[in-house]
């Protein structure tokens, strides 16, 4: 009698490790407030067997996902790769073969320099169907929450999102491009090179541009400082901003509340010169 209920049981989990219908969903988890998460990214975390989430996701997002599904963290930002993309791709497709429906939530935008595609590829390479969910990128996002749009009247009338550190850890060749436009120009990962960046638009005799640096966009933890190319290394130095923050270079700065200070600034300064 126990040897049949084995057997039985052998089948059983036999019949459950078949019944496995793999899936992957990018979620974009967005900047950094929990509450910017889309709707169809909660309806994605609700069906999830396993959820692989990086650093920048805010873990409050996990709750969402049901209470015995696989959380694992997969810790990759840019100054800290804990995880290479080759492992986490190994860990997604080992989790969807053997599990279900893995939610791969990422912070941003899966598709905005978050390498989505790469695992979407890998994906099909194992015919595991793919589902995107995109997500409030913070290019956008952020700056949006201090109300410094992207265009704006005669200020802007499109804009750059280019990363300040590329796959080979060097300032991408589209900032210099980028720099010599009178677009909107966004950074990401760029705080760390903040020196160089700042060079390429004094270059290009952009020195009084107007910049605003974000630091932990949309969380409680969010700094912002406010100033032009010229003096933004040192009021980066001052208020010890670091990563994970963006900038964003253009004349649409200037609506920020806190260039108030350095308009009445100039305006002193040019009254003095006169």
């Amino acid at each position: 009698m126990l040897l049949i209920k084995k057997k039985e049981q052998m089948i059983l989990e036999k019949v459950e490790r078949n019944t496995v219908e793999p899936k992957i969903t990018l979620v974009g988890a967005g900047p950094g407030d929990p509450d910017l998460l889309t709707l169809k990214g909660v309806k994605a975390l609700n069906t999830a067997d396993v959820v692989l989430y990086d650093a920048l996701v805010n873990e409050a997002l996990l709750n969402y996902a049901p209470e015995n599904a696989i959380k694992v963290y997969v810790g990759k930002r840019s100054d800290d790769e804990s995880f290479s993309q080759k492992m986490v791709n190994k860990l997604m497709i080992d989790y969807a073969l053997n599990y279900g429906h893995v939610v791969r939530l990422k912070s941003g935008d899966p598709f905005v320099f978050a390498r989505g595609y790469e695992e979407v590829h890998v994906a099909d390479s194992y015919n595991i169907p793919t589902e995107i969910v995109p997500g409030v990128s913070s290019a956008l996002g952020v700056p949006g929450l201090q109300k410094i749009p992207m265009v704006y009247g005669n200020m802007s009338e499109s804009f750059w999102v280019v990363t300040g550190t590329n796959a080979q850890g060097q300032i991408s060749p589209d900032l210099y491009v980028a720099a010599k436009s009178n677009a909107t120009i966004v950074v990401l990962m760029g705080i760390e090179k903040i020196k160089e960046i700042a060079s390429i638009f004094k270059a290009e005799g952009k020195a009084n541009l107007p910049v605003a640096v974000i630091e932990n966009g949309s969380s409680q933890e969010e700094n912002v400082v406010v100033g032009v190319v010229d003096t933004i290394e040192e009021l980066i130095e001052e208020k010890k901003l670091s990563s994970p923050a963006l900038l964003v270079f253009g004349n649409v700065v200037s609506l920020h509340p806190q260039f108030n200070s350095i308009h009445q600034f100039y305006a002193i300064m040019a009254q003095e010169e006169y």
